[in-house]
């Protein structure tokens, strides 16, 4: 009898921990937040502290090279990555070897597709930017499963971008009815937040089923709302999104690198999901 008291109460704890959990995971890995949650205590369900020295393969995955202009020179090479004191360093550098891959510049960035997605809950990421001419930092989300077809049908929302020497940040939204039908200012569809980058700050992202609410350092900076009487395409935001965190070098908005700059490093300390 002790003993079936053991397991009667073992699967009546089970069971009240699974109906505490909020969220549903479809897929194996897209957590989707429960309904009515908005109001409730936030409670963390995917974190990374990177305090092994090696990147957890079940989390993340390397960034490979794109055609995309953040795209041009990430690479999986090991020389753009390193981890010091529990954090993890994303590097631009100068490629030491270009008989082996011709780019001028690598640079290193880790992404969760495939293997963590969420959708609704706030993210935060505590991280140190470094400034070079031409370093473009960033952190940021894209949708996992296309549920409205090809980019830019699905929206990026753009947590925390940062450009050379620069004492701000850009937190963005963009979407088909931002980028194609040009509706940027209805609703304004980013903000600028005041940065010290000698320091390690926290950029965060609370996102509602109605609303994107931007953060910086816990105080919230710029809000993106769902809006009425507007093409659908304003809100793709309703749907799993995966994390990507890269530090970029070059590109069309950035401008050129400059190589005495280099090498320069995004130091990520930890990356925690709340629902």
């Amino acid at each position: 009898m002790k003993y079936l008291n053991l397991i009667i109460l073992s699967l009546l704890s089970s069971i009240t921990f699974a109906q505490n959990k909020p969220y549903t995971v479809n897929d194996g890995y897209c957590f989707i937040q429960n309904k009515n949650r908005e109001a409730k205590e936030w409670k963390v369900v995917w974190q990374d502290d990177f305090n092994n020295a090696k990147l957890d393969t079940n989390k993340w995955t390397k960034i490979s090279p794109n055609k995309a202009d953040w795209g041009n020179y990430m690479t999986s090479d090991p020389i753009c990555y390193d981890f010091e004191d529990g954090r993890i360093l994303l590097k631009g550098i100068v490629n030491p070897d270009t008989t082996k891959d011709k780019r001028p510049y690598l640079t290193g960035g880790i992404w969760s597709k495939g293997k963590f997605a969420f959708q609704y809950g706030k993210i935060e990421i505590h991280a140190k930017l470094e400034s070079a001419k031409g370093a473009w930092p960033a952190m940021w989300m894209l949708a996992e499963q296309k549920k409205y077809g090809a980019y830019p049908r699905n929206g990026e929302i753009d947590i925390m971008e940062h450009l050379n020497f620069e004492n701000i940040i850009y937190q963005t939204t963009h979407s088909y009815y931002t980028l194609d039908l040009g509706k940027k200012h209805n609703p304004m569809h980013h903000g600028t937040s005041k940065i010290d980058t000698k320091k390690y700050n926290t950029f965060g992202l609370a996102w509602y089923p109605d609303k994107l609410v931007f953060s910086l350092n816990g105080v919230d900076t710029f809000t993106y709302p769902r809006i009425e009487g507007v093409d659908k395409s304003q809100w793709p935001y309703d749907q799993p999104f995966f994390i990507l965190i890269d530090q970029q070098l070059g590109g069309s908005w950035v401008g050129d690198v400059k190589d005495k700059d280099l090498p320069v490093n995004m130091i990520v300390d930890w990356v925690k999901v709340y629902q």
